[in-house]
């Protein structure tokens, strides 16, 4: 039997979009709907699949969108602000007293519009954390620490965090950033760690993978999906640039976003005989080539600790392969990474200590390292995630002052 609240899901990303956010949303919605009305206010536009369709599913609210390029910053800025805008009023209109929202820090402004509804419409609001703004844009270089826009940004995170009845972290390394606003306290906050979306199980490396067919190294070191403000493609070249008179051991790169950009436009420059590119490699693909590398890089710049987690970590490790994860020791990968020994965490920056890492990984003798990752993927599970955010979920939908009494 349903309950009378019903589940509001706010988010730019959901399916058709391939993006992990967009899964991820999607996954959440239709679990929480086998128990509740749910409605997504989503901005992709196109057809679902044909398993979120139907009797017991989400009911899908279309939220114009026009996204710019990742490049084109203040077209990219505007629209998103006016996505934020018209999901606020979209949100008006849907939410009842009771009702609980639940969005994700992407894009930026939508949480600011998602707890202001919520607060008007006596509805209660839950934000899940992937990138923590400013903080995030500052360790990236792009604000200054004391800027009027990261002031600004500050003071209004404080009065949303006050609004909001629960903020899901998904990295332990969160709490710290977060308790450092006026308006977060340790109780409105929920670890929901990331799954992995393939099954965990250690996939053999085979000559006729066709992602290692046309490479004659025998060690292969992979790079992966998007890289944003928050990942440093220059440690990843240098290390390359490093390794090139090492003809066992080879790059094979393959993802999208402004720091791809910048590796494509560094190897035109450089033109290493030891870097490979593979253009985007699509779900069905994707098996086939995390398994296609012996070593995953995952490269972030200094600071990331608490402001951002690589959700492309889980699946690396389901199909048994040990990482060198670029990041502070404190940060929630880097954590995994050394409590389990699934690989290697080198410092931001550090392009020497990148290269000793991957010479270290392509003579392992550790034979256990796939072991270890299968079974630290395996408890990243996606059902103990669904159970968590539907016991949340409930949680709201009970009790209209959770903050206050946990």
């Amino acid at each position: 039997m349903q309950s009378r609240g019903k589940i509001v899901v706010a988010s730019q990303h959901y399916p058709p979009d391939p993006s992990t956010t967009a899964a991820i949303m999607a996954d959440i919605a239709c679990r929480v709907a086998g128990d509740h009305e749910v409605v997504v206010l989503s901005g992709s536009s196109g057809a679902l699949p044909a398993l979120q369709t139907g009797p017991g599913k989400p009911r899908i609210v279309a939220i114009k969108n026009r996204m710019a390029g990742k490049a084109a910053l203040v077209r990219r800025g505007l629209s998103e602000l006016l996505f934020a805008a018209r999901t606020f009023f979209a949100l008006i209109r849907e939410l009842k007293a009771g009702d609980v929202v639940l969005t994700v820090t992407a894009p930026f402004m939508l949480p600011y519009a998602v707890a202001a509804a919520a607060r008007l419409r006596g509805a209660r609001s839950a934000l899940i954390m992937h990138d923590l703004f400013p903080d995030v844009l500052v360790m990236a270089g792009i604000l200054k620490p004391g800027s009027i826009v990261t002031r600004t940004m500050r003071a209004a995170n404080s009065l949303m965090f006050r609004a909001l009845n629960a903020v899901i972290t998904i990295g332990r390394d969160a709490e710290r950033p977060l308790l450092s606003y006026a308006g977060m306290t340790r109780n409105k906050i929920r670890f929901i760690p990331n799954w992995a979306t393939l099954a965990p199980g250690a996939r053999p490396i085979t000559p006729d993978n066709p992602f290692r067919k046309a490479l004659s190294a025998r060690f292969i070191v992979g790079l992966s999906g998007n890289l944003g403000f928050t990942h440093d493609p220059e440690i990843v070249f240098e290390a390359a640039r490093l390794l090139k008179d090492e003809p066992d051991i080879h790059f094979l790169l393959s993802g999208w976003g402004i720091g791809f950009e910048r590796l494509k436009q560094l190897q035109a420059e450089a033109n290493l005989a030891n870097v490979s590119f593979v253009a985007r490699v699509e779900d069905a693909e994707l098996e086939a080539f995390l398994a296609a590398a012996n070593l995953w890089i995952i490269p972030y710049r200094k600071d990331v600790a608490g402001v951002s987690v690589p959700s492309r970590f889980y699946n690396l490790l389901a199909v048994g392969r040990p990482v060198a994860l670029v990041s502070e020791p404190e940060a929630e990968a880097a954590l995994t990474v050394v409590e389990n020994g699934l690989g290697w965490v080198v410092t931001p920056g550090r392009a020497d200590q990148l290269a000793d890492a991957i010479r270290a990984a392509s003579v392992s003798c550790d034979g256990a390292m796939a072991e270890r990752t299968v079974r630290a993927a395996a408890k990243f599970d996606r059902t103990v995630a669904m159970n968590a955010y539907a016991g949340l979920i409930d949680e709201l939908l009970r009790n209209p002052v959770l903050a206050e009494q946990r």
